[in-house]
């Protein structure tokens, strides 16, 4: 299985994956290097969403990606909560290299509010949630929409992930897919 790195040139979107930093729920990184990658369809449908934002002005803040079945291991271990992790056994998404937790962001690299941050594990965090402003509601739509049209799935507790449709017939995937390891 080859998957596609996800970054410019190719991509035009904002790389800031939180796995592979401290300044995530687990309070340390994940990941041992920052590197994103996706399944080449679901790079496709990215690439409909980059266009899609980049006609309103606005680019994609990737917070995650393809995500190794070690690390989703490390997450579930740290917080097995099956409302916002997928339990391993089952299989994330993110495992399958067919998922993206993504925000957007302006001209000027400003993340646009969205109400909570990533992986704030509450029901604010929920798609159509009222207890956020206007604007944030306004802006999870917007994201929504473009994500949406292009061909992505959301989840409706997070209102950060996308995923392929039936991500399920995609197979799980371990750090030993990459030429360089992720988790190193």
């Amino acid at each position: 299985m080859s998957l596609i790195s996800i970054g410019p040139p190719a991509f035009d979107v904002d790389v800031a994956l939180a796995y592979a930093t401290s300044d995530n729920f687990t309070g340390r990184p994940v990941y041992g290097r920052a590197e994103c990658w996706l399944h080449p369809e679901a790079a496709r449908h990215l690439g409909r969403a980059v266009r899609l934002a980049e006609a309103l002005g606005l680019r994609l803040r990737i917070f995650d990606a393809f995500r190794p079945q070690e690390a989703q291991w490390i997450l579930w271990n740290h917080t097995p909560d099956p409302e916002f992790l997928a339990d391993p056994r089952r299989g994330s998404p993110h495992s399958r290299g067919v998922a993206v937790d993504l925000t957007l962001v302006d001209a000027g690299g400003r993340a646009l509010d969205m109400g909570t941050a990533f992986d704030a594990f509450t029901p604010l965090s929920h798609h159509g949630n009222t207890g956020i402003s206007p604007e944030a509601q306004k802006n999870r739509y917007l994201l929504q929409g473009i994500m949406t049209t292009a061909g992505w799935d959301f989840y409706a507790s997070e209102w950060w992930h996308y995923q392929l449709f039936g991500a399920q017939r995609f197979p799980l995937l371990s750090d030993s897919v990459l030429a360089t390891s992720m988790m190193g």
